[in-house]
């Protein structure tokens, strides 16, 4: 196959975005998700006892973050559009931030609640908005490689916060505090630093980039609104107002597809801690909180190199429907499967299969949107898939809770998660029959390759 001859400055350029802006961004993406996550492991490491929370009333407080979050997503996306990515972002995350904070102090199932809600409203926005701000940085054919870098901090997040925060957990009585509401106390401050390092570190575009050299802005610039006016000849203008890409039939199935996707991600996040928690009373075994952290992250290592791997074959295959289908298959027959094993290790092991599933599923699913869609229309038909995927954000953890209520173990619930996994799968097959990323638009240079270093 003939190897596609890349411009030095189209390299270094393409280079620098990888290694100066999106590892900055992926790391408020970090932060991001272990916010919203921290009370999974608050959960069954003190807070649902000093409560007295259900596994409902637990999974609804999870879960209750999502309908702030839904209410203003697409309003804030449209936001950063309007203010500029680095005001926006930096705003985000501040405010959750200190939203955050206060989960320190909180002393009721409604006061736990009413912060879930309001954290909600706080993060509303950010992570739709990254993966757009990310697409004006990098042309189409390098936008699978660039989010799969960005994604990557999902699964670390979980390898590295679990850890973390059972750390945290254990330093029980600092500040005359209960160990999980320390956890909540450490994880909440960084969301406020680095949302103020953002306001000066990042730039709104290539043009505004100081570490760019004038011609890698030059070129960044040019090959930008080359795709830009190429969108805008190729569809109707009135294809470009925010109303259309609300309207289209495509981006409601993306959202449904995501929305599948989502379910199993949040259903396992949520409660992979409360599952581990249950090994006791299933296997006799006993873990205290720092084994039980590092158990819980077991999984998300792997899922972070299969994720990696993954994208790098989409970057170079051209993204297609079972780069997303067949993962979301493997995660829907997966996930079930985990609660019939009969130790620790079996389950545990397939818990890691679908985590790999679910990850390799994502990055690779967020690299389609994003060729359909320009301008106004892209922040809202992004925030539109984003705001129905993450109903799912609240519907699982509240369904997962419930029916484990009613049925006094987690196999039902996950059952239900891998059913949603499948309709995802179907849909990515639907949408895919017969159509293929075409090479110009996603297939990269190989010596653009995640670690090659080839000249």
């Amino acid at each position: 196959m003939q190897t596609l001859e890349v411009d030095p400055v189209e390299r270094s350029a393409i280079r620098k975005v990888s290694t100066r802006l999106v590892p900055f961004v992926a790391l408020m993406f970090f932060i991001n998700f272990l916010d919203r996550t921290a009370i999974s492991f608050a959960g069954p490491n003190g807070m649902a006892e000093d409560l007295g929370l259900s596994a409902a009333q637990f999974g609804l407080a999870a879960g209750v973050f999502f309908i702030g979050y839904i209410i203003l997503e697409i309003p804030s996306n449209l936001a950063l559009h309007k203010f500029g990515a680095r005001r926006w972002l930096a705003r985000i995350m501040v405010t959750w931030g200190i939203v955050a904070l206060l989960f320190t102090w909180v002393s009721s199932i409604p006061g736990l609640y009413t912060l879930r809600f309001l954290l909600g409203v706080a993060e509303a926005g950010f992570f739709p908005g990254a993966i757009l701000f990310l697409s004006m940085w990098v042309p189409a054919r390098y936008r699978s490689h660039i989010l799969a870098l960005f994604y990557l901090a999902q699964p670390l997040t979980i390898v590295i916060g679990a850890p973390v925060a059972a750390l945290l957990i254990n330093a029980h009585g600092l500040f005359g505090l209960a160990g999980w509401r320390v956890m909540f106390f450490g994880v909440a401050i960084p969301a406020i630093l680095i949302g103020v390092i953002a306001w000066f570190y990042l730039a709104d575009r290539p043009s505004q980039a100081k570490w760019l050299t004038p011609a890698e802005q030059h070129w960044l610039t040019a090959k930008l609104d080359e795709e830009e006016r190429a969108k805008t000849v190729s569809v109707a203008p009135h294809a470009l107002r925010p109303g259309a890409a609300m309207m289209s039939a495509r981006v409601w199935m993306f959202a449904l597809m995501y929305f599948g996707l989502i379910y199993g991600l949040y259903a396992l996040a949520f409660f992979l801690p409360t599952i581990i928690g249950g090994f006791e009373a299933r296997f006799g075994t006993h873990f205290d909180v720092l084994q039980k952290g590092m158990i819980t992250a077991i999984p998300y290592l792997p899922a972070a190199l299969a994720l990696f791997l993954w994208s790098r074959d989409a970057t170079k295959r051209g993204v297609r429907a079972w780069h997303i289908g067949i993962p979301a298959l493997i995660g829907a027959a997966s996930i079930p499967v985990a609660l019939y094993m009969r130790s620790p290790t079996a389950s545990v092991a397939v818990i890691t299969i679908t985590a790999c599933a679910i990850f390799s599923a994502l990055p690779n699913f967020w690299a389609l949107p994003a060729r359909t869609l320009s301008g106004a229309a892209a922040a809202a038909g992004i925030a539109l898939i984003n705001t129905v995927g993450n109903l799912a954000g609240f519907v699982a953890p509240y369904i997962t809770g419930v029916v484990k209520d009613a049925t006094g173990s987690y196999q039902a619930p996950m059952f239900i998660v891998g059913a949603f996994m499948l309709l995802s799968a179907g849909l990515a097959f639907a949408i895919g029959s017969g159509a293929r990323v075409s090479a110009a638009d996603s297939v990269a240079p190989s010596s653009l390759a995640p670690h090659s270093h080839s000249k």
